[in-house]
């Protein structure tokens, strides 16, 4: 392998148990080629480790082993396997769940999601997308899938200089796949749908959410295919769901169907218009559930998608009453946990309500999160209820 050497700064990164090092602390690129293994060494020449070289990217290394070792398909076997049996631990009631969550699996910028008898793959720098067909093949090998998807339309590939497609990686995929989920069955479109398919981080907190609906009024905002208003229908008398997006709600209208939900009305509208709209009015409901799309793409917008988060919200609060149950979720990793609570608490004060945490919630188990790595902990998911 050729080797690649980075400052003090990048070798104390790696001791900390953090996995990226960026461009500006690499010292000497000895002659690394787009997406190869190479060995890392420290400005001494003292060997760091094995990573992932990108050619173009700000992270120009990503660790795979702090041992230097050959990166083949032996290595991708044993990880991926340990990934798989994480996954026998902690998964629960669903076939559809993430195999592999990128360095929190000690895969960097790799991404495994399985939605029963099909596995959809994202390969995000030079790499993974180089070693996907070893990766395709280990996949096969352990899971003897129907069929790989590689959903490799996501942005953070252009970083890479890797081109944004979609394609079938082996077998066949169909249209659509009916998935199950916490006793409910539900449509994902693979080829076209968010992210590999739906969201699979909120599989948890669909079902801690719902029981809180308690026979009222729930109102459920960006509702996308319908998650969390299909888990509250069991438990509200009443559930009203909006998005932005006619196509996901025809998805959330057929998971309804499916199920023989009748009690959530679906309906295309602005959710900060709409309950802006409800607030004046006089509309009151039980529940409020808010899980919009991430309002802080990068750090240098994290001042605008504050105020956003404070004034969804602020509106929110205004629709409920004293035992009134707000559930309020952020998925953007710059916006940190302690961020969103001082957020919510602002909008509080300004609404004339007060709150009290009833539990604070991360993504789902099978995305898991390293203690090392603040970057796996991304999902935020706060329910209060107005005192």
């Amino acid at each position: 392998m050729n080797e690649v050497r980075v400052n003090r700064k990048a070798a104390e990164r790696i001791a900390s148990g953090h996995p990226w090092i960026f461009s500006s602390d690499v010292i000497d690129r000895g002659g690394a080629q787009p997406g190869q293994p190479v060995k890392v060494a420290d400005p001494r020449g003292r060997p760091l480790g094995t990573a992932h070289y990108s050619s173009t990217s700000e992270i120009t290394l990503r660790m795979l082993s702090r041992q230097v070792e050959e990166i083949g398909r032996d290595f991708f076997l044993k990880r991926l396997r340990a990934a798989e049996a994480h996954r026998r631990m902690v998964v629960r009631d669903t076939d559809a769940y993430r195999v592999v969550h990128a360095e929190a699996d000690l895969l960097p910028a790799l991404i495994v999601d399985r939605y029963g008898d099909y596995l959809v793959i994202q390969t995000l720098d030079q790499g993974t997308d180089a070693a996907k067909a070893e990766i395709v093949s280990c996949l096969d090998e352990i899971f003897h899938p129907a069929g790989i998807l590689a959903r490799n339309d996501a942005a953070v590939r252009a970083k890479e200089q890797l081109p944004l497609e979609t394609t079938v990686a082996s077998g066949e995929i169909p249209e659509s796949v009916t998935l199950r989920m916490n006793g409910l069955a539900l449509r994902a479109d693979l080829l076209h749908g968010q992210k590999t398919g739906i969201f699979l981080d909120q599989r948890e907190n669909y079902a801690a959410a719902a029981k809180y609906a308690r026979g009222g009024d729930a109102l459920d905002c960006f509702t996308s295919t319908g998650g969390f208003a299909l888990h509250l229908a069991a438990h509200a008398r009443a559930v009203e769901a909006i998005d932005s997006s006619a196509v996901a709600l025809d998805t959330a209208r057929a998971n309804a169907a499916a199920n023989g939900i009748r009690n959530v009305e679906f309906r295309q509208a602005d959710a900060f218009e709409l309950l802006a709209g409800y607030a004046a009015g006089g509309r009151r409901f039980s529940l409020v559930v808010l899980d919009p799309p991430a309002f802080a793409k990068s750090r240098k917008n994290l001042d605008p998608a504050l105020s956003g988060y404070k004034e969804i919200n602020l509106r929110a609060l205004r629709l409920l009453g004293p035992g009134g149950i707000l559930v309020t979720c952020s998925c953007s990793h710059h916006v940190s946990e302690a961020m969103l609570l001082e957020t919510v608490a602002q909008a509080s004060l300004d609404a004339g309500r007060t709150l009290r945490v009833l539990e604070r919630r991360a993504q789902a188990q099978d995305h898991p999160i390293l203690l090392t790595v603040p970057e796996t902990l991304y999902l935020k998911c706060i329910i209060l209820e107005v005192v």
